[in-house]
C-alpha cells in the first residue's frame, strides 16, 4: 500500500472539486480558459486538506523509528546511566497509508507554489480579463494591467516592509531561503487575518443554520423573506437589462454595417438575448451608408463599456430568472410539508408534479410513506443531532484555539486526541482525528465563502449561474485561506515544531513553511495570539451583530424580531400564493386540453379522415369530367367557325401571369389546355414587374 493511498486520494479529490465547480460554474457557456484556473486552484486547495493527514502519520512513525534508531547509542554514551533514552523493545508499526521519503516534500512544494501563483499573479489578472469589455485580446490585457497595477504594487510594499526589517536586522542575513521565507509568512499572515474573520462566523451559523432548520415554520418563512427580496432584485435586473438593450439598440441603429466600428457592434449583438437580437435584425436597414459626421456615432471606448455592461446584465438577468424557479419549488415543497404533517395516512401528497422525471429507482426506494416519515418525523431530529455535534466541535475548536500554545500542560484538546493515539501508534484513529479536524475547520471557513456576498461583485451562486469573475476570486481566496488553515491546524495538534518547541522530526509540510524565527515577531507574537480572536468573533456572530448592523445600514437581513422582515415575509407569502395560483391554472387548462383530446381526438380525427377523401373523390371527378370536356371540345374540326370562335373567348378569361410559359396560339399547347392569349403576351413575365 505504499503510496497508494496518496494516488487513491488525488483521483478522489479531483473528481469531487470538478463536482462541486459544475454545480457553480457552467462549462458549455464560460471560457475554458476560466473553467481550467478555477478547477486547478480548487482542486490544489482541496488536496492539501485530504493529504496532510497522510503526512501526519507518516512523520509519526519516522520520529518512531529515528527514536528507536538513536536509543542504543543514547545508552551506551550514559556510561550505566539508570534513566534511558529511549525503550530498547518498542517496535515501530508501518501505517498503512505510509508515503516513502522525497515524495512529499517534492508534492507539497508543486502544490504550494502553484497554488500561490494563482492566487496571487495569475487569477487576478485573469479576473480583470474576464470582466473586460474589450473586442480584441491586446485590449483585454491592457485593461486588465491598469487594473491590477495597484493590487501587485500594494504587494511590493508589503514584500519590500518585510525586506527592510530582516535587511536592518544585524541578526539575519539576507538569503534565498530567508527571502523565500519572508515572502511564505507575508502571504500566511494575510490569510490568517481573513481566516480568522471567516472561522469566527462558520463555527456558529453552521451549528445554528442546522438547528434552524429543524424548527417548524421557520424555513417557511426564510424563503418567504427571500422570494420578496429576490422579486425586488429580479425587476431590477429586468429594468437594468431593457434600458441597456435600449442603448444597444441606438447604437445598432446609429453605426452601419459599412462602419470601422461595426464588427465591435456585432460582438455586442452577440452576447444579447435571442429575442433583442431578432427584435434589432428586423429593424435593421444595412443599405443605408453612413456619413461621416463628427461627435455622430459612438467611440470605441464607450462601445468597450456598452460591451461590459451587456455582459454584466444578462447574466444577472439569467442568473435572477434561474433562482426565482429554483426558489419557487422549495417554497411549494416546504408549503407541502406543513401540510403534509397533519396528515394521518402517512402518504406524502405534492401540489404540483416535479417538472423533470425523477429516476426509476428513487421512485421505487423513496416512496411516498418513506417520504412522509423522513420529511415529517425524520428530519428535524435529525438536524437537531446534528447541530448538537457540529456545535460541540466548534467549542472543542474554540478551546483549542485558546489554549493551544500551552505546551506543559498539554490544553488543546485536539492536541491530547493526537498524542494519546500516538503512545499506541493507532494510525488509523490518528488519520480519522486529523482528518475531522482539519474537514471541519475547512467546512466552517469553505462555506463562509460560498454564502458571503460582496454586492453583486462576488456572489456564488448554485445550478451553473456563477459568472467567471466570482469563479476566479473563490479560486484566489481558497488559495490564500488554506495554507495558513493547514498551519493553524499543526498548531492545533502540536505538530508544529515552533508551536511545541521540541527538537523533533517536522512534517513535510511544515518544512516546506520554512522557519519563521526569521520574523519572530510574527511567528511568537501574531500566528499564536491573533487566533483568540474567534472568540470575540463567536459571540457576535451568536448575537447576530453584523446582521443588525447590516440591517440598520439599509440591507435587509431575516431577524425574527423585526417589523420590515415582518412584512418582507408578507409579501413573499402573497408572492408565492399567486405564482402558485398561475401554475395550478395552467395545470388545470393542459389537464382539460389533454381530457378534451383524449375523450374527442378520435371522433375529429375520423371526421377529419373521411372529409379529406370525400374531397379527394370530388376532386378527381371534377378532374376527369374537365378533361373530358376539353378533349371533346379541343377534339372538333379545326374549321373557321371554331377559330373564331376561341378568339372571342380569350379576353373573356383572367390572366395567368404565374404561368412558365407563353405561346403564341392557344391552340399550340403541348398539354392540351387553353391558355389566354391578347396584346399582354408580347410582354415577358419578368418584364410586367419591373415597375413593382
Amino acid at each position: 500500500m505504499s503510496g497508494a493511498a496518496l494516488g487513491i486520494e488525488i483521483v478522489f479529490v479531483f473528481f469531487l472539486a470538478l463536482i462541486i465547480l459544475h454545480r457553480y460554474g457552467d462549462f458549455k457557456k464560460q471560457h475554458r480558459l476560466v473553467i481550467v484556473a478555477t478547477l486547478l486552484a480548487w482542486y490544489l486547495c482541496f488536496l492539501i486538506v485530504f493529504i496532510l493527514p497522510l503526512d501526519v502519520t507518516t512523520t509519526i512513525y519516522n520520529r518512531c523509528k529515528l527514536a528507536v534508531n538513536s536509543s542504543p547509542s543514547e545508552s551506551s554514551i550514559s556510561n550505566g546511566s539508570d534513566t534511558p533514552a529511549a525503550p530498547r523493545n518498542r517496535e515501530c508499526f508501518k501505517p498503512w497509508s505510509y508515503i516513502p521519503p522525497g515524495i512529499m516534500p517534492v508534492f507539497w512544494r508543486v502544490v504550494y507554489w502553484t497554488s500561490q501563483f494563482l492566487t496571487w499573479i495569475l487569477l487576478p489578472f485573469m479576473q480583470s480579463y474576464a470582466r473586460s469589455g474589450g473586442f480584441s485580446i491586446t485590449g483585454k490585457i491592457k485593461t486588465a494591467l491598469i487594473e491590477n497595477a495597484i493590487y501587485y504594487g500594494t504587494y511590493l510594499l508589503i514584500f519590500g516592509a518585510f525586506l527592510i526589517y530582516v535587511a536592518v536586522n544585524p541578526n539575519f542575513s539576507l538569503e534565498w531561503n530567508q527571502l523565500q521565507t519572508i515572502g511564505i509568512a507575508a502571504a500566511n499572515t494575510w490569510g490568517l487575518f481573513l481566516l480568522v474573520l471567516l472561522l469566527g462566523y462558520g463555527l456558529v451559523e453552521i451549528p445554528r443554520s442546522h438547528w434552524n432548520g429543524a424548527k417548524k415554520g421557520y424555513l417557511l418563512m426564510k424563503t418567504y423573506f427571500k422570494a420578496a427580496k429576490l422579486m425586488t432584485e429580479k425587476a431590477d435586473a429586468e429594468e437594468n437589462l431593457e434600458d441597456i438593450m435600449e442603448e444597444v439598440r441606438k447604437v445598432n441603429e446609429s453605426i452601419k454595417y459599412n462602419h470601422p466600428l461595426r464588427k465591435c457592434v456585432d460582438t455586442i449583438l452577440k452576447k444579447c438575448p435571442t429575442e433583442y437580437q431578432e427584435r434589432m435584425g428586423r429593424n435593421m436597414d444595412d443599405y443605408e451608408d453612413f456619413e461621416e459626421r463628427p461627435n455622430a456615432y459612438p467611440t470605441e471606448k464607450s462601445l468597450v463599456k456598452l460591451h461590459k455592461q451587456v455582459i454584466y446584465s444578462v447574466q444577472k438577468h439569467c442568473r435572477t430568472q434561474v433562482q426565482w424557479r429554483i426558489l419557487l419549488e422549495q417554497a411549494f415543497y416546504l408549503e407541502d410539508v406543513a401540510k403534509n404533517e397533519a396528515s394521518a395516512a402517512h402518504q406524502f401528497v405534492h401540489t404540483f408534479q416535479p417538472q423533470e422525471p425523477e429516476n426509476k429507482v428513487i421512485q421505487y426506494l423513496y416512496t411516498p410513506t418513506v417520504e412522509w416519515y423522513w420529511e415529517c418525523l425524520l428530519r428535524p431530529w435529525f438536524h437537531r443531532i446534528l447541530a448538537i455535534v457540529l456545535a460541540t466541535f466548534s467549542i472543542i475548536v474554540v478551546w483549542s484555539e485558546c489554549t493551544f500554545f500551552s505546551t506543559s500542560p498539554v490544553l488543546s484538546l485536539f492536541a491530547g486526541f493526537i498524542q494519546l493515539a500516538e503512545k499506541t501508534y493507532n494510525y488509523f484513529y490518528i488519520e480519522m482525528a486529523c482528518f475531522f479536524t482539519i474537514f471541519f475547520l475547512s467546512i466552517c471557513v469553505y462555506s463562509t465563502v460560498f454564502r458571503i456576498r460582496v454586492f453583486n461583485y462576488y456572489y456564488l451562486a448554485s445550478h451553473h449561474q456563477t459568472d467567471a469573475y466570482s469563479l476566479l476570486f473563490s479560486g484566489m481566496l481558497f488559495c490564500r485561506l488554506t495554507p495558513p488553515l493547514c498551519l493553524n491546524f499543526l498548531g492545533l495538534t502540536h505538530m508544529d515544531a515552533s508551536i511545541s518547541h521540541q527538537n523533533t522530526e517536522p512534517t513535510a509540510y511544515t518544512s516546506i513553511m520554512g522557519s519563521m524565527k526569521v520574523l519572530s515577531f510574527i511567528a511568537d507574537g501574531f500566528y499564536i495570539y491573533y487566533p483568540m480572536l474567534v472568540v470575540i468573533l463567536c459571540i457576535a456572530t451568536y448575537f447576530s451583530l453584523g446582521t443588525r448592523c447590516l440591517n440598520l445600514l439599509g440591507f435587509q437581513q431575516f431577524m425574527g424580531d423585526n417589523e420590515m422582515t415582518s412584512d418582507l415575509i408578507d409579501e413573499g407569502k402573497e408572492l408565492i400564493r399567486r405564482e402558485k395560483r398561475r401554475r395550478q391554472r395552467q395545470e388545470e387548462g393542459e389537464n382539460r386540453r389533454r381530457e378534451w383530446k383524449e375523450r374527442y381526438g378520435n371522433n375529429q380525427e375520423d371526421s377529419a379522415r373521411n372529409r379529406n377523401v370525400q374531397a379527394d373523390q370530388k376532386e378527381s371527378s371534377f378532374t376527369e369530367t374537365n378533361t373530358n370536356r376539353f378533349s371533346s371540345k379541343y377534339t372538333r374540326g379545326n374549321g373557321r367557325n371554331e377559330r373564331d370562335r376561341i378568339e372571342l373567348l380569350q379576353d373573356a378569361e383572367p390572366l395567368d401571369f404565374n404561368a412558365e410559359t407563353v405561346t403564341e396560339d392557344p391552340l399550340d399547347s403541348d398539354s392540351g389546355r387553353y391558355q389566354p392569349g391578347g396584346r399582354y403576351l408580347s410582354m415577358s413575365r419578368s418584364r410586367i414587374f419591373d415597375d413593382v
